[in-house]
């Protein structure tokens, strides 16, 4: 990010971002291509964009399509594979790549490689019941324009072909099942946050101020918003309103949706949970190993908590990663508070809270047997997937602070929620991003979202045109249009310079 000099924000502004990464980003950044004339203003607690969860080794930089991600294919108890949600979260996926296909056409950034590169996403399964599951997986997903050129194979040769690393000193004997889709992608999505930074910074009229920490967001009888802004540099605080605002706070978007005092906010919780990575930059272990591969969660685990080992780019350097591992602070960011946790807790969400920890009593205990781990028993997990891991060709790294969604429900009082969520006020003035996966690849849905519910007129008005201009899908199902799917990922393919 090039260097900010001291300034003090405007008394008034007609839209306010709260937050440097992804989702403020792209929110900006389509807000100023439909209204050049709008007047925009980030706020970003920390010295530089994407320091928190958009950070490249924060998140697993897998750009989800639902090609290797399980979850998102759950078995129905008929035994048919239910693909309606993956297909939504591929076709979430595409609507990114257009969008940032769009800027690479208009020369906003440069060097797409710098930010995401093709990388084959795997499913692999172990015994002969998860074997049969995903070939049915495979054959119903091949039949969606989306997931068209997946192989699968129980083959221990061609498994060798694809996942050297992971095959080699295996028994022959061993039931083994994968499936693979070479359009996969691995995304840094930090690189891209700083790349659309630069350009709002440096050819658009949006004021970014880094180091400007929002405390409140309050109504004003005028139906605007009055915020709180402190100047971490200068330790002066100013009051800054505006018509609109978003909330991309990451960890701390629930105290600030809960400042705002708006009906939708109420009953939410949150739950933080941390993560940590193994990590190899060894290159001998690297060359074999070029691809995301997905297993299984374990019993009672998470969604959050597939194991996976991934090829990372980052910076142009390749790494493995291998986990996620649980961890636990209070923080609701990585460079927060350890009071974040108990300060969140309020007469509203109390009941939200007690809820869905009493239902959720499994994952308490998931949780605190793998805060207990010793890298040792992290090895033994790694050696699942690499049967001849060695200790000294790995080390620990601590990923972001997710804080898990808790919703109100009726029957059990809360339940934890693992996708994404957007909340908006009735008068559509406010909106707050919560929640963790799948996140960043979603972003540009996420944003479109956000502007549909509270710009319904101007996007399907006077900004339809540059709409269908940045995003040529929009509105239409690519499940349903095999020519369409083709046609935008030919598109996306060429501007994004990936190969597959």
């Amino acid at each position: 990010m090039p260097h900010l000099i001291s300034r003090t924000p405007k008394p008034k502004y007609d839209v306010v971002l709260i937050g440097g990464g992804i989702m403020s980003a792209t929110l900006a950044t389509l807000l100023h291509e439909f209204d050049p004339n709008l007047e925009i203003a980030i706020f970003e607690r920390l010295g530089r964009f994407a320091k928190e969860s958009t950070a490249a080794w924060n998140n697993a930089g897998t750009g989800h399509s639902a090609f290797c991600e399980l979850n998102y294919t759950p078995e129905k108890p008929d035994g048919t594979i239910e693909i309606s949600k993956a297909e939504s979260i591929a076709e979430q996926f595409e609507i990114s790549k257009q969008f940032w296909s769009y800027l690479v056409a208009k020369g906003y950034i440069k060097e797409p490689k710098d930010f995401i590169n093709s990388c084959p996403h795997m499913s692999l399964v172990f015994g002969e019941k998860d074997a049969e599951y995903l070939k049915k997986r495979h054959d119903k997903m091949s039949e969606s324009a989306l997931f068209k050129g997946m192989e699968f194979s129980t083959d221990h040769d061609k498994l060798k072909e694809w996942i050297p690393l992971v095959m080699s000193k295996r028994n022959q004997s061993e039931v083994m099942a994968a499936t693979k889709m070479d359009l996969g992608t691995d995304v840094n999505f930090g690189t891209l946050t700083r790349k659309m930074g630069r350009h709002l910074l440096e050819d658009s009229n949006v004021e970014v101020f880094l180091y400007h920490e929002v405390k409140d967001v309050d109504p004003k009888q005028n139906g605007t918003w009055g915020m709180k802004v402190k100047d971490r540099i200068n330790n002066h605080k100013q009051e800054v309103e505006a018509d609109f605002v978003f909330i991309g706070a990451g960890g701390y978007a629930l105290q600030l949706l809960e400042s705002s005092d708006i009906k939708e906010s109420e009953g939410y919780g949150g739950f933080p949970v941390s993560g940590q990575w193994l990590v190899t930059h060894n290159q001998e272990l690297v060359a074999k190993h070029q691809a995301k591969v997905y297993t299984q969660a374990t019993v009672d685990a998470p969604p959050m908590s597939v194991p996976h080992l991934d090829l990372r780019i980052i910076d142009g350097e390749k790494a493995l990663l291998f986990g996620p591992f649980a961890g636990f602070s209070t923080k609701f960011l990585k460079e927060g508070s350890y009071l974040d946790l108990p300060e969140s807790v309020n007469t509203k969400n109390l009941r939200s809270l007690v809820g869905a920890w009493w239902h959720n009593l499994p994952l308490t205990k998931y949780l605190i047997q793998q805060v207990a781990m010793t890298k040792a028993q992290r090895i033994q997990h790694l050696r699942e997937f690499i049967k001849d891991a060695k200790e000294e060709d790995w080390e620990l790294k601590i990923a972001g602070q997710r804080v898990q969604v808790i919703k109100k429900d009726e029957k059990t009082g809360g339940k934890l929620e693992f996708g994404t969520e957007v909340v908006v006020n009735k008068s559509g003035t406010i909106a707050s991003l919560l929640g963790a996966s799948p996140g960043a690849s979603t972003a540009v849905y996420a944003m479109l979202n956000v502007l549909e519910k509270c710009f319904p007129e101007k996007l399907h008005g006077e900004w339809n045109e540059k709409l269908l201009e940045m995003i040529p899908s929009y509105g239409q199902k690519l499940a349903e249009n095999p020519e369409l799917t083709e046609k935008v990922r030919n598109y996306s393919k060429e501007k994004l310079e990936l190969e597959y």
